[in-house]
């Protein structure tokens, strides 16, 4: 399961370790987002960090479509170049 992370609040005047973990978790601007497998490494590191960000689930169905839409419209377009 995949988890979508998005740094809410800013990591001015935050403990240096929490910066660190922000950073970690690939968030840099206040509204960045980053997606990451929900392993207890990263469960772990969000939780550090809660009050600096939001977490949300993402469906994998969803996510696995969105990735065959993505094939398909790449395929459609390459064929259009052919003809």
């Amino acid at each position: 399961m995949k988890i979508r992370i998005k740094l809410v609040r800013s990591t001015i005047g935050r403990l240096p370790k929490q910066r660190a973990t922000v950073r970690a978790l690939g968030l840099r601007k206040i509204g960045s987002t980053s997606e990451q497998e929900a392993s207890p490494a990263v469960l772990g590191m969000v939780k550090a960090v809660s009050h600096l960000v939001s977490v949300e689930t993402i469906d994998q169905r969803s996510f696995e479509a969105k990735d065959q839409r993505s094939f398909e419209a790449k395929d459609q377009r390459s064929f259009e170049e052919n003809k």
